[in-house]
């Protein structure tokens, strides 16, 4: 199933570290690994020893694609090594994902810290390693990378599924390397110009005049700073025409009722006005 944020007519960003699955147990993890991959451009997916092989040719690959999410052609590309040290070969520089220091004296990053080293380290190829499932990596392949990434969480529950710990490094890589600004909004900026002081006013004494009659202005001696703040609420807004005319018109409705109809021929016609 693909994303609804999946647009296959804008430029795919790729780049940042390899992303290096050791003796992966599911199926569905690599997928879901995949797919937060895809999600921040990360476009080098190896594996080391998966525990049923790879690529999957039974029931377990259509759940591996399904729970990629359109990511397929990582999954597709995808390298397969039978040790961890053929599978870091031509990196310059590897961590390994990993709760527990492991007593092995090696810097202790945050993904944050390290992906940002990663991206200023211009022309290196970096890695990270991240251990099975249940396990995770034994001290050996720990002994492998150069630094450690552990993720700030809670001390009583510090464990966290693949996918998940692969999407938190790859949203820190494309933070540092992209910038983190939010995408431009899908919503459509408003056709109306905005709204004229002449027009707001007109609006205001409006509805004051129909709050004014229904006595929300109590105590009388309050109504000066209560008609400053109702205004100001309207400004923080930057109404357009548009807005001025869709809330005056609600305020219409609420001050004089349904509008009165009058039957014709052929459908119901709401009757006009003459107040």
């Amino acid at each position: 199933m693909v994303g609804a944020g999946t647009d296959k007519t804008k430029a795919t960003i790729r780049g940042g570290p390899a992303v290096i699955l050791v003796r992966p147990q599911l199926a569905v993890n690599i997928g879901m690994c995949a797919r937060a991959m895809a999600n921040f451009g990360l476009d080098d997916l190896r594996l080391v020893n998966p525990r049923e092989g790879w690529p999957r040719s039974d029931v377990y690959r259509d759940v591996a694609y399904s729970a990629a999410a359109g990511a397929t052609a990582l999954l597709d590309s995808a390298r397969v090594f039978d040790s961890v040290q053929k599978a870091v070969a031509d990196c310059h520089r590897v961590y390994a994902s990993t709760a527990r220091e492991r007593g092995q004296a090696k810097a202790v990053m945050t993904p944050s810290e390290a992906m940002s080293a990663t991206v200023a380290a211009e022309g290196e190829k970096r890695a990270i390693l991240f251990g099975p499932e249940r396990t995770g990596l034994d001290n050996d392949e720990v002994a492998i990378a150069d630094a450690i990434i552990s993720f700030p969480s809670n001390p009583a529950y510090a464990s966290l599924n693949l996918a998940q710990a692969v999407l938190l490094c790859g949203y820190e890589w494309f933070k540092a390397a992209h910038g983190d600004e939010p995408p431009p909004s899908t919503i459509p900026r408003p056709s109306s110009p905005p709204a004229q002081r002449e027009m707001l006013l007109a609006f205001f004494d409006y509805l004051e005049g129909k709050l004014d009659e229904n006595g929300f202005f109590r105590p009388v001696t309050k109504k000066p700073g209560m008609r400053r703040n109702l205004r100001n609420i309207f400004h923080r807004m930057e109404l357009t025409q548009q807005d001025v005319r869709t809330l005056w018109g609600a305020v219409v409705r609420l001050a004089e009722g349904p509008r009165a109809e009058v039957q014709t021929r052929n459908r119901v016609r709401p009757k006009k006005s003459t107040a």
